[in-house]
């Protein structure tokens, strides 16, 4: 059967229907449980509907029977499954605002920040799909493949009942099936107390990252804004520098989403013993700039002041939900809402990646995850179901990690993992030198670990507890004397529930 007689006999076209309710949760972890209303089903308008719709995008230029919105990691695993498939040549379009081809964004506040003399990561060595062992899909990738490729040419409005798209450059797109991959944008510091100033940094593209490493050629003082990932990653970069280096938050300890506070003391020791200095509890009030229109100094809401020639802002990111906000936005996880295929109320229109609602199967709510893993498995899971006869719905397991000071030279590079929920209680067993992990338990189930430190068996133990969430002996836990033992202890408690 060829591809195209594949295409048109799937059942699983049919997209979501308008009466599927989507109860909303919370934002990535901690919502109260709620029955999400989520039973798989087809929308009632049959494939016969959107098959007319589609064949009538391919006459009008088969090239654009497929269409994704957005140039990041999601679009590069999107397209790279759309190939597996033999569904790519003259099919698929991707509609991008930047000028490279999808790359693995991670890299940006990792790697690409070293020094030069550190060997720093640089294009085309992260693009996708590198990053899970895939093919580097360059843009000569794309040309190969038959993917036609619009850079630096955003989509600024969608007509829905004509399923087209106006880029920024005026081009018309019809589309026969739509991926929305858009991602989120850095959220900012307002314009009126300083937050656009120069030598004020963001981080969200390849051209961002140029723009600090230029900076930092010339900087002395660097002050971070934010305690997460942003923030802990680049002031890791920012040592290797020689910088003088403060990192600013609210909160009261490094990435408290996630750490518990004795965890995230451990982290601060480490960075305070490579001269970065932490201001914790404290709020900009504004940025202060100089003779020259440079951003000179932060003033803090309790008066003091701290002198920097560089500034970068990490404070979180928000969806980019820009023109499809028609398409059904969750007024709590944020993003655009799909079911567990990602498809959204309007038929034949999906989301996938940092801007898509779904529902998180495992914790029975709707999430929005901004992760480079998620943004993997939401890709290929959603182009599967367009492209194949697939209909189980995505159930993912929440997945978070950070590596730093990985630099050629660094006495030690820290490198962290952490599968499911941080609810419950948390135990933490280890001295954080070599190693140390947190389990979360909850009504004695294992929910969450977190490891610092550990060696491949070790990590790759991690994503079954945290699925199988086995019982566990607390007491024995507590005193375990060693991440070792502590890990012998819980992977036993798995094996015996495997067994019975």
């Amino acid at each position: 059967m060829s591809p195209a007689a594949r295409f048109s006999s799937r059942k699983v076209m049919a997209s979501v229907s308008n009466a599927v309710s989507l109860k909303p949760g919370l934002f990535l972890r901690r919502p109260e449980s709620s029955a999400l209303g989520l039973t798989p089903r087809r929308a009632s308008i049959g494939l016969g509907c959107f098959r007319r719709s589609y064949v009538a995008a391919a006459f009008a230029n088969e090239n654009r029977e497929f269409v994704i919105v957005g140039g990041g990691n999601a679009a590069g695993y999107a397209a790279w499954t759309f190939v597996e498939h033999g569904m790519a040549d003259g099919r698929l379009c991707i509609v991008s605002k930047e000028a490279h081809a999808p790359y693995e964004r991670p890299a940006l506040t990792k790697g690409y920040l070293f020094p030069l003399d550190k060997k720093p990561a640089r294009l085309p060595g992260f693009h996708t799909c590198v990053g899970s062992g895939g093919e580097r899909q360059t843009a000569e990738w794309y040309k190969e493949k038959g993917i036609e490729m619009f850079y630096e040419d955003p989509v600024t409005s969608i007509d829905i009942d004509k399923q087209t798209l106006t880029t920024d450059s005026g081009k018309l797109l019809k589309y026969g099936a739509l991926i929305i991959a858009t991602g989120c944008t850095a959220s900012r510091l307002p314009e009126k107390i300083g937050g656009n100033l120069t030598g004020v940094h963001y981080i969200r593209d390849v051209g961002d990252a140029n723009s600090l490493i230029s900076s930092w050629e010339k900087a002395k003082k660097l002050v971070v804004v934010g305690g997460g990932y942003i923030g802990m990653e680049v002031a890791a970069a920012a040592v290797a520098w020689k910088l003088d280096t403060t990192i600013i938050f609210p909160e009261n300890h490094l990435l408290q989403r996630l750490f518990t506070p004795s965890l995230a003391q451990r982290y601060e020791e480490f960075y305070q013993d490579r001269g970065v200095k932490f201001m914790k509890g404290a709020s900009v009030k504004h940025l202060e700039a100089g003779s020259d229109g440079r951003v000179c100094s932060v003033k803090l809401e309790d008066g003091s002041t701290i002198e920097a020639d560089t500034i970068v802002v990490g404070i979180g990111a928000k969806p980019a939900v820009g023109p499809f906000e028609r398409v059904g936005l969750n007024a709590l996880a944020g993003g655009i809402q799909v079911d567990g295929q990602f498809r959204t109320k309007i038929p034949g229109i999906f989301a996938i990646g940092d801007v898509a609602a779904f529902p998180l199967k495992m914790y029975d709510r709707i999430a929005r995850v901004e992760h480079v893993d998620h943004a993997r498995r939401s890709a290929q899971h959603c182009a599967k179901s367009i492209l194949s006869s697939q209909t189980h719905i995505y159930d993912y397991l929440p997945y978070f990690y950070s590596r730093v000071f990985e630099y050629e030279g660094s006495p030690r590079k820290l490198w962290w993992q952490f599968f499911g929920d941080n609810v419950g209680e948390a135990i933490e067993v280890g001295s954080f030198d070599p190693k140390i992990a947190t389990f979360w338990v909850d009504s004695g189930k294992l929910k969450g670990v977190l490891l610092e430190s550990g060696n491949p068996e070790e990590f790759q133990l991690l994503p079954k507890l945290a699925r199988s969430q086995p019982t566990v002996n607390i007491t024995k836990l507590r005193n375990a004397s060693s991440v070792e033992e502590a890990l012998e202890i819980v992977q036993k408690s798995l094996m015996a529930e495997a067994a019975e």
